[in-house]
């Protein structure tokens, strides 16, 4: 079903922010189309087809939904590869509209980025889209399970010390959005991808929210009409 976005002005409250990086405030499209374009082609895959499911995922899990019957141990090798290739491209990597001040704003704020980049993969692609890294980070190194699996979220909540319940996720994709959900979390879709997987409310980008806080620490998020 697909989600709402929002006409109206909406306010969500929160103790703290899951950030989700790729194609939520970081748009490196560019770079992800190019390589799982030649790796679906060496493999004997529609490209399109491959393209509507690598976003959101680790590299070895979305090998597996391409290759069911392949063994694990070659995705993982694989994705090995894929993730050196995709750390020395940056090329087309730019901020989501409205990721630069979304990032200002959250500056001593709780908040988390929740990624299946693995870290040299998000540090690569932060420094190239000129966003600052949160100190609290989950990659792809931090846990035993990709998204959709809510683990990365759930790690995210437990280390800034806030319980699921009261933490918001923005994501793009129909992976990461059931995996904020699974966590028991909110979840505020960013960008097209978004739309049609049922997230708490859609926006197009990040230009139409503002963030705030309350005396007693709240996160506000209002987004206005889109």
């Amino acid at each position: 079903m697909p989600a709402s976005t929002a006409t109206t002005p909406v306010v969500l409250t929160a103790k703290a922010l899951l950030l989700d990086m790729d194609g939520t405030i970081v748009n490196s499209d560019a770079v992800v189309e190019r390589c799982w374009r030649d790796w679906a082609v060496s493999h004997g895959l529609d490209p399109q087809e491959a393209l509507k499911v690598v976003h959101g995922r680790q590299g070895y899990a979305t090998m597996a939904v391409l290759l069911p019957d392949r063994p694990m141990e070659v995705n993982h090798a694989e994705n090995a590869v894929m993730l050196a290739r995709e750390t020395a491209d940056t090329d087309g990597v730019v901020p989501v509209a409205g990721a630069l001040a979304f990032m200002a704003a959250l500056d001593g704020l709780p908040h988390a980025l929740v990624t299946s980049a693995d870290a040299a993969l998000a540090e690569a692609r932060m420094t190239a889209a000129a966003l600052p890294m949160p100190k609290v980070r989950v990659t792809a190194e931090s846990v035993a399970a990709s998204k959709p699996d809510p683990e990365g979220f759930l790690k995210g909540a437990a280390a800034l010390g806030v319980d699921p319940a009261d933490c918001i996720v923005f994501e793009d994709s129909a992976a990461g959005i059931s995996a904020g959900q699974a966590a028991g979390m909110r979840v505020i879709g960013v960008g097209p991808r978004a739309a049609a997987h049922a997230p708490t409310v859609h926006v197009p980008d990040l230009t139409t929210l503002n963030v705030t806080t309350t005396p007693d620490g709240t996160i506000e998020i209002t987004l206005r009409g889109a």
